[in-house]
């Protein structure tokens, strides 16, 4: 069916179980839209062409077996395969090929997806980038680290994709990309067969084109029943929160916060202005901390056996943390935790924050994947997040507002995403 690559996975996989679509035309389109556009978007790893399609016919002979039954899916490249090579975006794991998957991609296989291949990361989920380039221009950076899964979401080769946040990596790469990017709350998903880099911050996540993707992926991998996200039966209370980090912001960035919240107060939304307490401010130095101590504890293999196969930028983040003392860090942690049990109350009774989701469009690719600074303390907080596509004039670069809720409260924040969501795309 030409043009299927399109379609949502809740669309897709509706159409599969109907008959009305087969896997096995959905993933050729998908391939197709990759052969078209891979050279110049760059966003594969690793592409399990032949093996996806052969999944695909097998899939179009059976029941659906699942909720993702046919539906092919992305998966970064620092996610354990046992059928595909995991690179974890560096020269040294080339070769690396495990024999078993990560816990969130066996999930997705059992309930029917099929696994198109590997997308790009930054190496070692940290800030050396890939090869990536943004979709929307290819003069700009995708975001990092999960670089390679926003972009083929965005640029149509995979209705879903999974990335990982220990800063930002799913929050900035989707809005650079124009994307939904949800992070789960710290610890809801497994990432059991993942590599960490900062195992107090690393958190599942994943890309989509519509909120109901994201429920959907996820319901698959918490091995609940799928079922449609629920209409608020009120609009919701939200709290406009510029962080501490509102200064820098840039104006295009202001300016999109703002008329997104005019938006949604016109359609029905309460909207409150939330100062955060003092303790907020320390927390961003605190994540930059724990993402410096953590890695070099967990990369000394690299760093004493393989230097020469690491990139400066990542054999500084290392050389750093060594230079960081067990104090400096539980301190760091203690941080983090008194900010943590303050945010309900800092919170008080909105269903969510809305806040900048990036200081503003994807910066040049010669710049780096971008500054992860809106997302970083929401990481520390373990809270889950959901970055959604604000209206953009011709010719302008996606941006994105975040929603942030209390941690544990996700199916609440989808809900209430999904009805921001669809308020911001009347103003269209």
């Amino acid at each position: 069916m030409n043009g299927c690559n399109e379609f949502d996975a809740t669309i897709a996989a509706t159409r599969i179980r109907r008959g009305e679509l087969t896997s096995e035309a959905l993933v050729a389109a998908c391939l197709a839209r990759i052969d078209a556009e891979e050279r110049e978007v760059g966003a594969w790893q690793f592409l399990a062409r032949e093996q996806a399609l052969a999944q695909a016919r097998e899939a179009d002979l059976h029941e659906a077996r699942g909720a993702l039954h046919g539906v092919p899916i992305a998966v970064k490249d620092v996610f354990d395969t046992f059928d595909m090579p995991t690179t974890l975006g560096s020269p040294i794991y080339t070769n690396r090929q495990p024999c078993w998957d990560a816990a969130c991609v066996a999930a997705v296989r059992a309930a029917g997806a099929i696994v198109l291949g590997k997308t790009v990361t930054t190496e070692f989920a940290s800030y050396h980038p890939g090869k990536t380039r943004n979709p929307h221009d290819r003069s700009r950076t995708p975001g990092g680290s999960s670089s390679g899964s926003a972009a083929a979401v965005a640029d149509f080769m995979a209705p879903l994709a999974f990335g990982t946040q220990t800063a930002a990596s799913v929050t900035r790469p989707a809005a650079f990309c124009g994307v939904i990017g949800y992070k789960a709350t710290f610890g809801e998903l497994s990432l059991s067969g993942v590599r960490p880099l900062a195992q107090s911050l690393d958190t599942l996540g994943m890309f989509a084109r519509s909120v109901a993707d994201a429920a959907l992926l996820r319901a698959v991998l918490l091995g609940e029943d799928p079922s449609p996200l629920p209409a608020l039966a009120t609009p919701p209370r939200l709290g406009l929160c510029r962080t501490p980090s509102w200064p820098l912001a840039e104006p295009a960035m202001r300016e999109a916060l703002e008329a997104a919240v005019r938006e949604l107060r016109r359609a029905g939304a309460t909207i409150d202005e939330i100062e955060l307490p003092e303790a907020f401010a320390l927390v961003n130095d605190a994540q930059q901390t724990v993402m410096t101590y953590e890695p070099a504890r967990n990369y000394v293999f690299e760093m004493t056996q393989r230097p020469d196969g690491l990139s400066a930028s990542f054999r500084a983040i290392c050389e750093a943390g060594t230079r960081i003392d067990r104090a400096t860090y539980l301190d760091a942690r203690r941080r983090i935790a008194e900010a943590g049990r303050r945010l309900p109350d800092a919170m008080r009774d909105c269903d969510a924050l809305i806040t900048p989701a990036t200081r503003g469009e994807a910066p040049p690719i010669e710049g780096g994947t971008g500054d992860p600074v809106m997302s970083r303390m929401w990481t520390a907080l373990g809270t889950p997040t959901l970055a959604l596509p604000v209206p953009r004039t011709a010719g302008a670069l996606p941006m994105a507002v975040q929603l942030v809720a209390n941690r544990h409260t996700d199916p609440r924040l989808l809900a209430v995403g999904e009805w921001v969501a669809g308020a911001l795309r009347r103003t269209v």
